[in-house]
C-alpha cells in the first residue's frame, strides 16, 4: 500500500466518521465515504485496544487485514472511495476469515455506485 492510499489527516478521517456509511461482517466493521474527489481509494486500518491489550496482537490484525485489501482491492471497483476498516471481534481468526469477510465488504461498496 502506497502513501497516497492511505487515509490520513484529522478532518479527512473526522468526515468519513460523521458522512460514512457503515457495514459490518461477523468480525469486520466497515466505514465507507463514496466521493473523496480522487482516483484512487484510500484505506485506513483499526484494531481496538479494548479487545488486544498487546500491541504484537493488534499489529498481526492490522498486517492481516492490509493484505487482505491489497489482495482484492481491485474488488472495490474504480476510485473515490474512503474506507476505515475496523476489527471487531475478540478473538484472533484465520487470515482466509479475515479475507473472505473484507472481499464481501469490498463487493457490496463495489455494488452501492
Amino acid at each position: 500500500m502506497t502513501r497516497s492510499e492511505r487515509l490520513r489527516g484529522k478532518t479527512t478521517i473526522a468526515t468519513l466518521m460523521n458522512k460514512g456509511r457503515w457495514r459490518s461482517t461477523l468480525h469486520l466493521r466497515c466505514c465507507c465515504l463514496s466521493s473523496n474527489g480522487l482516483e484512487i481509494n484510500r484505506i485506513m486500518v483499526s484494531v481496538p485496544k479494548r479487545h488486544f491489550k498487546r500491541a504484537v496482537k493488534r499489529n498481526l490484525l492490522k498486517r492481516r487485514m492490509r493484505e487482505a485489501y491489497r489482495l482484492n482491492k481491485e474488488l472495490a471497483g474504480a476510485g473515490g472511495h474512503d474506507m476505515l476498516f475496523v476489527y471487531n471481534s475478540p478473538e484472533i481468526v484465520p487470515y482466509a476469515d479475515i479475507c473472505e469477510e473484507l472481499k464481501s465488504l469490498l463487493s457490496s461498496i463495489a455494488a452501492e455506485r
